[in-house]
């Protein structure tokens, strides 16, 4: 190939890139990415060396001058790897209609790049704008300080989220077509499908998997662009969800992992979800910028953490549509949100012969507490049964209800069969009947709105590590008044507003329920996943889940010797099986050896899987990260087991 050179005598950039991208492309063990001459060094060492010969000598005075004359460093999506954006918009023509209709095809006529919403300005030194984070609400406590690279890997859903277009996609089916036409085009036993990447594959280090799934869902018409407009909050019309889960998937450092020597497959996720980079970045920031206790300082990083920490409550507070962010209590999850009730309200409240209502669907986390109360007190425990879909059965639930009853205590989620309870009917029914309710919100506030206004729950819990947040992180949900009368749950630092040797004065809510240095930097890391799950918009994950629970479901039951547990009409993105001829845990371990990650044994629900006639399940989890493809191996793993055994 030919170099040709400029008026300056300097070799033409373009035919460089061309040259270094032929190059760059067949190095061995690398994912092809296209790259730009113009980014500094850290963008990619190989790409700058290959820069650096090609220009003789290392030229890198050359290099820094070409960057210097460009004012966008827009990164590069290599064309065979990301369906709908071939393009690779560089600064010479990011304002070029033919180079941008080339990178948005679905774009209508009235769509220009070269509008100001569309341009994306890199620093020199590629960092992120910190004062307007890509996780969406603004972040008070955030200065202009340093913060990991933009890079490749992040660089196009960071550009939507920056610019408020999300990574949906576009096309005018409903719902119902896109299903039908996506399951249609399977074939079930994998008689004609190609082959999956082998261990030594090319594409063993990249964890998107369009070229490989035709028929996927996730594939189709993958520009943000409907028509002449852009739907950021998942209001879809009759034109069905189209949300892009390849390009989300981006945003989780940890699906990049390989298992076995493919491409980690994530379907645990009502046992714990994944965490993207503005998670693992805002933790990071914290304990390199804000480092201190919380409250009762003077100094600037005790002022920085405070307003980090209490910007984290009112984020859970609009999350949950609170009134107040006095009604929000940070615990360690669920469970110490569960046990903090029990063990306050309860332990003060209840008198031998009142009872308790649970449903036979909880979490033993649920139970136990309850269980020991009940015991302890001289309480009677009783329980809603579910038909043998898991459906709870409401004219059940109101023949337990009587003047004895003094709290219902139930899941929202099912997390062993995916059950949607009816929520709202239970806790008014519950209220009829003068008892308070708590609700387990741990399965159900990362796939639908949990509005506590709307369903009027005296209690409500959840752990932020199911919510794409850290571990040892959750909130309990209280109405104000209700909280100010419980006596608090721990004793120490930080509850108190007066402490003599004769009498202690505690705060109101929520101070008097978070004793001693709380776990402030992932507090403010479950800020920033909710931030992140706001963003997206979590009727569009509701949408986009739904899809993929219906496509799941539908090649699940195909298999011969399948036994689905959990049938219910409405359910959350959770699969349970077993599979004949094989134990639960081989299920598991054949799954593994092909990347998939899934829970088997009772998942904390001992009693509803009882109630079902197994003891264990096999139960896949989903997520809005998770895709079509991902469907696809879990299948085809599934079959292959069928086809050894029978």
């Amino acid at each position: 190939m030919s170099i040709n050179t400029n008026i300056n005598g300097l070799p033409n950039i373009e035919d460089l890139q061309n040259l270094a991208n032929e190059l760059f492309s067949a190095l061995p063990n690398e994912f092809p990415k296209e790259i730009s001459l113009s980014p500094d060094k850290s963008e990619h060492p190989r790409a700058t060396k290959i820069a650096e010969t090609l220009l003789n000598a290392g030229n890198t005075e050359s290099l820094s001058s070409f960057s210097e004359q460009s004012p966008l460093q827009v990164l590069s999506v290599p064309q065979s790897s990301f369906s709908g954006f071939g393009a690779s918009p560089t600064a010479a023509n990011y304002g070029n209609t033919a180079s941008s209709s080339a990178l948005y095809p679905n774009a209508g006529t009235g769509f220009s790049p070269q509008n100001e919403k569309f341009s994306y300005e890199v620093p020199k030194e590629e960092t992120l704008n910190i004062d307007d984070p890509h996780t969406g609400f603004h972040d008070i406590n955030l200065k202009n300080n340093s913060v990991p690279q933009l890079n490749e890997e992040t660089f196009f859903s960071q550009f939507f989220l920056n610019n408020n277009y999300l990574p949906f996609q576009g096309g005018n089916s409903s719902f119902e077509t896109e299903l039908k036409a996506a399951l249609e085009s399977v074939d079930t036993h994998f008689k004609k499908r190609i082959d999956f990447p082998s261990s030594g594959s090319d594409l063993q280090n990249s964890y998107y998997f369009l070229e490989q799934n035709p028929f996927a869902f996730d594939q189709k018409n993958s520009s943000p662009i409907v028509g002449n407009s852009f739907n950021p909050k998942g209001i879809y019309g009759t034109s069905g969800p189209h949300f892009n889960a390849d390009l989300v998937k981006k945003d989780f450092p940890i699906l990049r992992e390989t298992v076995n020597g493919k491409p980690l497959v994530w379907f645990d996720n009502a046992a714990t979800t994944q965490k993207p980079q503005s998670v693992i970045d805002r933790i990071a920031y914290f304990y390199e910028h804000e480092n201190s206790n919380i409250h009762r300082a003077a100094h600037e990083l005790a002022a920085r953490a405070s307003d980090a920490y209490e910007a984290a409550r009112e984020k859970v507070k609009a999350f949950l549509n609170a009134k107040s962010v006095n009604e929000i209590v940070f615990v360690r999850g669920a469970t110490e949100g569960i046990n903090l009730v029990a063990q306050s309200w309860g332990e003060n409240n209840l008198v031998a012969g009142d009872e308790i209502i649970v449903s036979n669907l909880e979490h033993h986390a649920n139970i136990v507490p309850w269980k020991r109360l009940a015991d302890r007190k001289g309480l009677k425990l009783r329980v809603i049964p579910v038909d043998d879909d898991g459906q709870i059965l409401l004219d059940e639930y109101v023949k337990l209800l009587n003047p004895k009853t003094r709290l219902v205590a139930f899941t929202q989620v099912s997390n062993a069969l995916g059950t949607i309870t009816p929520a709202k009917k239970i806790v008014e029914l519950a209220h009829s009947a003068g008892a308070k309710v708590l609700i387990d919100g741990a399965q159900s506030v990362s796939h639908m709105k949990v509005d506590v206004q709307h369903l009027n729950p005296d209690w409500l819990v959840f752990s932020g590590h199911k919510l794409f947040g850290p571990t040892g992180i959750g909130a309990l949900y209280g109405k104000e008044e209700l909280l100010n009368e419980m006596e608090p749950y721990q004793s120490g630092g930080n509850m108190i507003q007066d402490v003599t040797f004769e009498e202690i004065k505690y705060h109101k809510a929520p101070n008097r329920f978070e004793a001693g240095t709380g776990n402030i930097a992932d507090a403010i890391g479950l800020g920033a996943a909710i931030d992140y799950v706001t963003k997206l918009g979590i009727e569009a994950i509701g949408q986009y889940e739904h899809y993929l629970l219906e496509y799941a479901t539908s090649l699940l039951k195909e298999i011969p010797g399948v036994r689905l547990i959990g049938t219910a009409k409405d359910k959350a993105s959770v699969l349970s099986f077993t599979l004949q001829g094989y134990t639960n845990d081989q299920v598991g371990q054949a799954l593994n050896k092909e990347g998939v990650a899934v829970r088997t044994g009772h998942h904390c629900a001992q009693p509803i899987l009882r109630r079902m006639g197994v003891e264990t399940t096999v139960r896949p989890s989903l997520a809005f990260y998770n895709t079509t493809q991902d469907v696809d191996t879990f299948i085809k793993t599934l079959w292959e087991l069928k086809k050894v055994r029978f």
